[in-house]
């Protein structure tokens, strides 16, 4: 009786819920309920000595609701560690919140959970601080306790991490909000982000979809994770958090064209108009006019202002401002804006980031002008200040007591340092104490302060060789895309679209502004169009003519009949594997002097989508150098220099004047100075020979 009374009420609940209004899968955000983002220890493994510390960044999106912060530390300690007398100390945006005692079972080696309070979290970057307090020798009752030994180590494996659970917030802030999902570090790293565009797109389409990429690529933080370029079809975007549609207005599909605003002529506007909020969040830009469609693109590439569109619509129109102002390089660069305060014994460092053009280099005669102050209880025998350039030593000075209060270093940049693009400087202070053997270890003394009167007097000079070491130089100049001209094959597959896309990934990231020029043609464009621009060709010896027909230019050519590469004067090739392969290739260009043309080839398109991987991310670029790579589906890569290498030469005079604003307004000077000497030389010459003509007359 029970049982049928069950069954009836069971049967019940089924009807009653089937007469519900039906909630669809798609009804659910993408992304909804618990979610967990996992941080890895970051660089190589991490050993720490004595009680020195490390410090491991992670972040916090703003769209997040964190539920917890778990720290899993996978570590080992010095076997003959006193595990009862040491600890480690965990601490969180500098508030500590955990300490342990380490256990030498199974060798020292150990995988601890440590729970995060959330209430020391903040937005965006967050600092999780590790303290080693090890100690390996005995006490004995002394006076006071020094282990500073090499035996008393702590190593973190970098398979140690930080995980966040979240759950994501209600898409509510427009099209800003949205770009912050779009190129947010969970959304990249699990591929929930698309680009996409038409299916065979017309070149304004992809022009302006490259823009937008760039925007985009430029804020994902990942560098090993990009974001992906397909044609729209339900099968590409089903899985995605986030899309966005590049389309003129006749292509944009049904669904997404019927919730298009209607109040604008789209013969004479652009629109940028969110959809879908709800389900999956579309972004679409849209227009019946190229040139519109392409201004479009160029202001979703902004980054500033597209976090500042909080509607769901933004219209274009020819007066709407898009471009972004050009940076600027400037010569005098601040190290510090407010000053940098070092507290704690021993060795202190302080780092300073220092953003360049990828094509640009240190030139001669920089200098680095330091302004500091020190405290006046150390060991002055034993201090030390030295600064370093991306890790290269280029000059110290020894601490002294009388000048502790007001201390300056000022020292010349080395030409041969060879640094192009970013790069570090790292001011570095030896504070050794008086009587340390029983100095306790305190936080806050010694000190050091770096004055924000320190300055780096920074020349630059422009990097042309066509060399993947220089890249993305010839494609980006000054961080601006460089007359870019992109040849595609006839037939654009799925491989071809995503190998566009590894390639905008790496160049939006070094892009700085959304101006300069990209433009698409098939491999049937005329010479004339290619003949100032820097050529980008992708596809293989039978489906893209532009390649066949300068296959006699290239490094790794193909055979007669396009069906394998050749071995040449670097690589031995074996026929089949020459059809396996796929290649990088940077040659000059064969339609304009002063240009590149860069090929990203192989037999078949799955190939040079595995070229192009190597120049999707900072994850792979330092493995493509020279002017040819060669790469295979195994993950093997060659690079090869085939220019000749006729040595660093020395700029010429006129070069380094005309490369320093400096001494060229100096250089300007004396010769306007020589000039105005040499005109009052005249006049006084004419004045002389008039007075002698006159005397001769009477």
């Amino acid at each position: 009786m029970i049982k049928k009374q069950m069954l009836l009420w069971a049967l019940c609940l089924s009807l009653f819920l089937s007469l519900l209004p039906a909630a669809s899968a798609a009804a659910v955000l993408p992304g909804a309920g618990r979610l967990t983002y996992e941080t890895s220890f970051t660089g190589s493994d991490t050993a720490l000595s004595g009680g020195a510390s490390s410090q491991q960044l992670f972040t916090i999106m703003d769209y997040w609701n964190v539920d917890s912060v778990k720290i899993n530390l996978h570590f080992q300690i010095s076997q003959i560690t006193k595990d009862q007398e040491s600890s480690i100390t965990l601490s969180l945006n500098g508030i500590p919140f955990h300490s342990f005692r380490p256990s030498l079972e199974n060798n020292g080696e150990q995988i601890i959970s440590i729970n995060a309070p959330k209430g020391f979290l903040k937005k965006d970057s967050n600092t999780l601080t590790l303290q080693g307090d090890l100690k390996t020798a005995v006490n004995n009752n002394q006076v006071c306790y020094v282990d500073n030994s090499p035996d008393n180590w702590l190593h973190f494996f970098n398979t140690s991490s930080i995980a966040v659970t979240y759950s994501t917030k209600a898409l509510t802030g427009g099209i800003s909000d949205f770009s912050g999902r779009f190129s947010g570090m969970d959304t990249v790293k699990s591929g929930k982000s698309l680009i996409t565009v038409p299916e065979q797109a017309t070149g304004a389409e992809l022009e302006s979809a490259t823009y937008a990429l760039s925007g985009f690529a430029k804020e994902n933080a990942l560098t090993d994770k990009t974001i992906a370029m397909l044609p729209y079809r339900e099968d590409s975007v089903k899985d995605r958090n986030a899309v966005v549609l590049v389309a003129l207005y006749d292509r944009v599909p049904a669904e997404l064209k019927q919730q298009l605003s209607t109040e604008e002529d789209l013969g004479t506007h652009a629109l940028i108009q969110l959809l879908n909020k709800d389900t999956r969040p579309t972004l679409v830009i849209t227009s019946k006019d190229e040139s519109l469609l392409i201004k479009a693109g160029r202001l979703a590439a902004s980054t500033e202002l597209m976090s500042q569109i909080s509607s769901d619509l933004k219209v274009v129109d020819g007066s709407t401002q898009a471009d972004e102002p050009a940076g600027s390089i400037s010569s005098d660069v601040r190290l510090t804006e407010a000053g940098d305060k070092l507290t704690g014994p021993n060795h202190r460092e302080q780092s300073y980031f220092i953003a360049l053009p990828s094509n640009r280099s240190i030139a001669d005669s920089g200098k680095i002008s330091l302004d500091f102050r020190y405290a006046g209880n150390l060991d002055f025998t034993r201090s030390l200040l030295t600064v370093s350039i991306n890790g290269t030593p280029i000059g110290s000075k020894k601490l002294t007591r009388e000048l502790a209060n007001g201390d300056t270093l000022t020292l010349t940049v080395p030409k041969n340092l060879n640094i192009s693009g970013n790069f570090s400087v790292t001011v570095a202070f030896d504070l050794e104490m008086e009587s340390a053997v029983c100095t306790p270890n305190t936080d806050q003394m010694p000190w050091a302060y770096i004055g924000k009167e320190s300055l780096l007097q920074l020349n630059t000079k422009d990097r042309t060789d066509l060399l993947f070491n220089n890249y993305p130089y010839p494609f980006l100049r000054d961080g601006i895309y460089n007359h870019v001209a992109v040849v595609l094959p006839q037939e654009m597959d799925d491989y071809a679209y995503m190998s566009l896309a590894n390639v905008f990934n790496l160049l939006g990231q070094y892009t700085d502004g959304n101006t300069g020029d990209i433009h698409f043609y098939t491999d049937d464009v005329s010479a004339d169009n290619l003949k100032n621009n820097n050529i980008l060709a992708v596809g293989s010896y039978k489906n893209n003519k532009i390649i066949r027909d300068n296959n006699d230019k290239l490094y790794f050519q193909y055979s007669k009949d396009g069906t394998t590469l050749v071995s040449n004067e670097k690589m031995s090739i074996e026929e089949q594997y020459g059809t396996e392969m796929g290649t990088l290739q940077l040659v000059e260009s064969p339609y304009g002097s002063g240009r590149g043309f860069m090929a990203v080839t192989a037999v078949n398109a799955e190939n040079y989508y595995l070229a192009s991987r190597l120049i999707a991310s900072e994850k792979d670029k330092w493995k493509v150098y020279g002017d040819g790579v060669v790469t295979d589906k195994d993950g093997n890569v060659s690079a090869y220099r085939f220019k000749t290498d006729t040595g660093a030469q020395q700029d010429s005079a006129l070069e380094q004047i005309v490369e320093r604003s400096d001494v060229l307004g100096f250089v300007a000077a004396v010769v306007l100075t020589i000039a105005m000497v040499l005109v009052a030389l005249l006049l006084l010459v004419r004045k002389h020979m008039k007075k002698r003509g006159d005397r001769r007359e009477t």
